[in-house]
């Protein structure tokens, strides 16, 4: 089981990135694109500069629903490997047989 700091905090990211998600993306377009003056697309830079930095999506990471674990993870089922083979063997995932040869 992963702390439970390090997945609030993984969940706060998340929060803030959809909070700040269109405003984020308004101004990366902004700062993209070439027709624009320079001196407009360096005052976005800027604004974009000024928003926290937990608010970009790149920031949060994919965890376990079960445990928290934030490495091995499968996004379909959104559990880690681990968790996936303990619900596997007791057949609590349709469709998902443990191989045995």
């Amino acid at each position: 089981m992963a702390k439970k700091s390090s997945i609030e905090k993984n969940n706060n990211r998340k929060d803030l990135s959809k909070q700040y998600g269109n405003k984020r993306n308004k101004l990366k377009a902004i700062v993209m694109s070439r027709d624009l003056p320079f001196e407009e697309r360096f005052a976005a830079q800027m604004k974009l500069a000024e928003l926290p930095r937990n608010s970009a999506e790149v920031r949060f990471r994919n965890r376990c629903e079960l445990t928290g674990r934030p490495r091995s993870f499968y996004r379909k089922f959104r559990i880690s490997r681990i968790a996936l083979r303990e619900l596997g063997s007791f057949g609590q995932i349709p469709g998902l047989v443990k191989s045995s040869w």
